[in-house]
Formats: C-alpha cells, structure tokens, sequence
C-alpha cells in the first residue's frame, strides 16, 4: 500500500516559480513510478509529468515543456515538480500519483493524493 501527499502549493505571481512535493509513504514506494496531473473547474483532469521509478526517464505535457521540472529523492520518498515561468493558465488543483506500470501511457495510476491548489495572477 502507498499513500501520497502533495505539498507545496499556493499562490504566485505570473512569471514566478513554485516546488510542489509529493511525500509517500510505504516501503515499496521507490519501485513506484509517479505522476502529476493538474485539474480545473469543469475540465478534465490532465497530465502534467512523470517520472520512472528509477529516476532514468521523464514525461512532459508539451504545455508545461522546458518551464516544469519533475525529480525525485529516493532517499526521501518524494517526488518533486518545480515549475518556473508560471502562467495564469497553470493555475488548477495538482495532484501526484504513483503506478507500477511505464510512463509512456498517462493512465493506469493507482494511488492518488488529496491535491494542493496552485493560483497564478496576471
């Protein structure tokens, strides 16, 4: 069993930076790959990052591509999403979640935090 809790956000002006965290507890979590995905009001929820278990290999939204970067301290059980340049449009509730499964598809996640709002104002 794996449970994650995201930290980290809250509200910034546009062109500032944020570093959401996401801390997971379980013994099994380093084997876990983990993702971010972000949701507003009336929208589907959406895919942001992820990253392997190992650390090797990373994914981006192409909206998000050269301004967020995902990492992860395996020593501390926690994934990290440090997002610079932000945008009105980052603004959403974000989530981290962990799989067993590849990267390469933005589905599949089976635990999922409680989420930390990110606000950016022009």
């Amino acid at each position: 069993q794996v449970q994650v809790v995201e930290s980290g956000g809250g509200l910034v002006q546009a062109g500032g930076s944020l570093r959401l965290a996401c801390a997971a507890s379980g013994r099994t979590f380093s084997t876990y790959a983990v993702g971010w995905f972000r949701q507003t009001p009336g929208k589907e929820r959406e895919f942001v990052a992820a990253i392997t278990w190992s650390g090797s290999r990373t994914r981006y939204v192409d909206s998000v591509q050269g301004r967020f970067t995902i990492t992860r301290d395996r020593a501390k059980n926690t994934v990290y999403l440090q997002m610079n340049s932000l945008k009105p449009e980052d603004t959403a509730v974000y989530y981290c979640a962990a799989k067993r499964t590849a990267i390469d598809v933005p589905n599949g996640y089976d635990y999922w935090g409680q989420g930390t709002q990110v606000t950016v104002s022009s």
